[in-house]
């Protein structure tokens, strides 16, 4: 009985070319669609699991209130840190301080790299579960050790052994390779720190650390930790929650209490998908985008299994008498929807191997867009009994309707040729219609809002102008030791028409500080700044942009303690004009010399902080250049790297343009926009495919209506119209439908932006008119084509 039923399969699907064709390219590609999307969501909920002790490893958050919104962070101070260490390790099996993962410049000989890296206390190989391949995860020991990532590892030493070899750390700290590890996948918060340095070599590297081991006001690194095996997240934030209160305030620093911080830890198995708190609450994060891309991945699959019952059931009248023969020499209605369900089975059986070959050929850009390193889970079980149960619910889902439907029909009824459809056999087929182009018209809708919002962020006025402007992070002081030479040099070189000295690039912010005083401020009031130390050709370099007053400038010697604010502070300190007000800290004035457009420094879809511009005698930290128009950038950029080499021999020439550091902002929701208009683009494919095989049946269904038609004087372009205008209609009630939901859906979603675009009628109405094309052009070939045919071949047989 198998055995009749695939070979009946196949014959058919062998006849019905174009039919079956139309079918199994949908199917793939709507389980192609599913694989790449169930992979990522894979990779997404799989995030840190590389780690052991993933359910019990925790980060130390704080909550600080600021004028009544409270904001959540992971800058901690290192005493906090140190208190855990000492009176807390009865919840805890490790405690571990570290520094952010940042550039250092890693030197074996003559080779010189700038890496990525964390200084951290010794248990952090341990808390981790590092995977050592050679070497112990207690290396980090001796003060005077490093562990190195095996990529690292080779690229500093090939195929050489590294352990016991030794590097300097910035070009200052000689340290001996006491460990190498595997590196860390793509899919962890570690990815890319691909060097651990111990603590106590940071602590001993400047002399204000020592100062900060004690201040609990100062929020500048990360502490992680390892929960003891019986303790529980919640009870221990509940137990830690006023610890840095506590403190802060027996300090005497009343304004840290003022914030009133409260310390709670973050679980690493929320770390990445539940890492958006507001006003203190956990909101969510990346499990939305988790959320939206399995339903897209449904739903496309859901397109996909509408085209086969739509086709199957249109096709119903030919295969009528086929189902009454059987059932008059006795097929029971079970056999027959079994014969039914073997044909979905084995097209769908044909579409999973295309959707594998599919997946394959479109993983490596699916992976670009996506920034991932997913594969195929060959060797994974899991994937295999997904797939198979996959593509049985699949052909079962998709040949239900057409199963019973068809296996439906009275075998007297169909021989006597009274079998007639009917008039209402069309309904669900044009419901399934209407479904499919409202899924595909409420992808568009939502792309193009994602993207109108990427630009409605990225024509946002910055302040200052990037055309042509380079930064360097500096990692050690050669360059600032010699300044003055090395500035001179380079504008002698005509490469360059200025460069700055600043505490933080123009396209970050590195310092905040609190505890101002200005005229009229109010009682309790709390301040937060954005603080930047600068050289006084800052303003000139980036090119900011003045309201009122001026730079700053080495012919007045009162600049020392002038400031320049931009158009939050002096919004926020409620300033009409704030040039010549007195602003004061820690007891030193300072006055107000000038007042400029606000410089989008940080986010470009929320407002521009408060900020305030100070000179700085020694503002280590980057280094930013003007490069001359009038010279290629090329030619510009070797001229500076020959002086950058002479300065700084043993520092690798690394340079960062604002303006791709500036669009690496938008990275995340170019990601999102991309993927939405490649699934967008996907679903319109299927529904195309489906309205194209929709639109030759019904051709063939009227063909000698047509004929009579044209003989009759109808217009080539009257034909057309009668055959399209139908479509026409479900596209626009699928357009009715799909604009409340697109709206809803993407109206939340914009509520995420504190600076955001609004829903424009437009965007709706080049959608439908978007739709329509699709539409008519997909359904036109049939159109024309049944309207050009010769009328005398259709109506001979009458």
């Amino acid at each position: 009985m198998l055995k009749n039923y695939l070979k009946i399969a196949w014959r058919n699907l062998v006849k019905n070319k174009v039919h079956s064709f139309i079918n199994v390219a949908g199917l793939s590609v709507g389980m192609a669609v599913a694989m790449l999307i169930g992979l990522w969501i894979w990779d997404e909920v799989s995030f840190n699991k590389y780690f052991k002790n993933y359910d019990r490893i925790v980060q130390v958050w704080q909550n600080q209130t600021f004028n009544g919104v409270v904001g959540s962070q992971t800058a901690m101070p290192i005493p906090l840190g140190l208190k855990l260490r000492e009176s807390y390790m009865s919840d805890f099996k490790y405690v571990v301080l570290s520094t952010w993962t940042m550039e250092h410049i890693i030197t074996n000989g003559d080779k010189k790299f700038t890496k990525l890296g964390n200084y951290v206390q010794p248990e952090m190989p341990d808390l981790l579960t590092l995977k050592m391949l050679k070497g112990t995860r207690a290396g980090l020991k001796d003060m005077s050790s490093i562990m190195l990532s095996e990529s690292l590892a080779k690229t500093l030493f090939g195929g050489a052994d590294p352990l016991n070899k030794t590097l300097k750390i910035d070009n200052q700290w000689v340290v001996k390779v006491t460990g190498v590890y595997e590196d860390m996948p793509n899919n962890t918060e570690f990815r890319e720190v691909t060097f651990f340095a111990p603590w106590d070599l940071y602590m001993s590297t400047m002399p204000w650390l020592k100062r900060a081991a004690t201040r609990w006001g100062n929020n500048s690194w990360q502490v992680f930790a390892q929960l003891a095996p019986n303790a529980n997240a919640d009870k221990v934030s509940a137990k830690i929650k006023d610890l840095k209160l506590k403190n802060i305030a027996a300090q005497g620093d009343k304004l840290g209490a003022d914030f009133k911080p409260a310390v709670f830890l973050h679980p690493m198995n929320k770390w990445h998908l539940y890492s958006e708190f507001k006003n203190g609450v956990n909101t969510g994060g990346a499990i939305q985008f988790v959320w939206m891309f399995g339903i897209i991945g449904v739903f496309v699959l859901l397109l996909a299994c509408i085209n086969f019952m739509n086709l199957s059931t249109a096709r119903s009248e030919k295969r009528a008498k086929e189902v009454g023969i059987r059932k008059a020499i006795g097929s029971q209605r079970i056999q027959l929807i079994g014969q039914f369900f073997m044909e979905s089975l084995l097209i769908v059986a044909f579409a999973f191997v295309f959707s594998i070959v599919l997946v394959m050929l479109t993983l490596p850009w699916f992976n670009g867009v996506a920034d991932k390193k997913m594969v195929v889970l060959w060797n994974n079980p899991w994937f295999w009994i997904l797939g198979l149960v996959f593509s049985l619910i699949s052909g079962l889902i998709a040949g239900s309707y057409p199963a019973l439907y068809l296996s439906s029909f009275k075998p007297i009824k169909v021989l006597k040729g009274t079998f007639k459809v009917g008039r209402l056999a069309a309904i669900p087929r044009k419901v399934l219609v209407v479904l499919q182009f409202s899924v595909s018209v409420t992808l568009i809708i939502g792309t193009i809002i994602v993207f109108r919002q990427i630009q409605f962020a990225k024509n946002r006025p910055i302040g200052y102008s990037r055309e042509g402007l380079v930064y360097m992070v500096q990692k050690t002081s050669d360059i600032h030791n010699h300044y003055v030479a090395f500035k001179d040099e380079l504008i002698k070189s005509g490469a360059v028409i200025e460069t700055a000295e600043s505490g933080s690039p123009v396209t970050g912010v590195w310092s905040n500080n609190s505890g101002f005083d200005w005229r009229g401020k109010p009682p309790g009031m709390l301040d937060d700044f954005a603080t930047v130390g600068i050289t006084p050709d800052f303003g000139k370099t980036v090119g900011w942009q003045f309201k009122d007053g001026r730079d700053f400038s080495t012919a007045f010697l009162t600049d020392s303690t002038g400031v320049v604010i931009n158009e939050a502070a002096a919004k926020f300190m409620n300033f009409k004009n704030p040039v010549g007000e007195i602003i004061t800290t820690d007891g030193k004035p300072y006055h107000v010399i000038g007042l400029i457009k606000d410089m989008l420094m940080s986010s470009p879809y929320e407002p521009v902080k408060q900020t305030f511009f100070f000179l700085d005698k020694d503002p280590q930290g980057v280094v930013t250049i003007r490069i001359n128009p009038k010279m290629s950038t090329r030619d510009a950029l070797e001229k500076i790297a020959a002086i950058h080499q002479k300065y700084s021999p043993a520092s690798p020439f690394d340079y960062k343009f604002a303006d791709e550091e500036y669009a690496k902002k938008f990275d995340g929701e170019t990601r999102i926009g991309k993927l939405a208009s490649f699934f967008a683009m996907l679903a319109i494919f299927i529904s195309c495919l489906g309205l194209f095989g929709m639109a030759t049946f019904m051709a063939e269904q009227r063909v000698k209506e047509i004929g009579v038609r044209k003989v009759l004087g109808a217009s080539v372009f009257n034909l057309w119209q009668l055959l399209s205008v139908d479509f026409v209609v479900l596209v626009i009630i699928s357009f009715i439908i799909a604009s409340p939901v697109s709206y809803y859906f993407m109206h939340g979603w914009l509520q995420g932006y504190t600076y955001r675009s609004q829903i424009s009628w437009w965007i709706f109405g080049v959608s439908a008119v978007g739709a329509i094309i699709i539409t008519l052009v997909t359904v036109s070939f049939q159109a024309i084509k049944a309207a050009l045919a010769n009328p005398v071949k259709s109506l001979r047989s009458e």
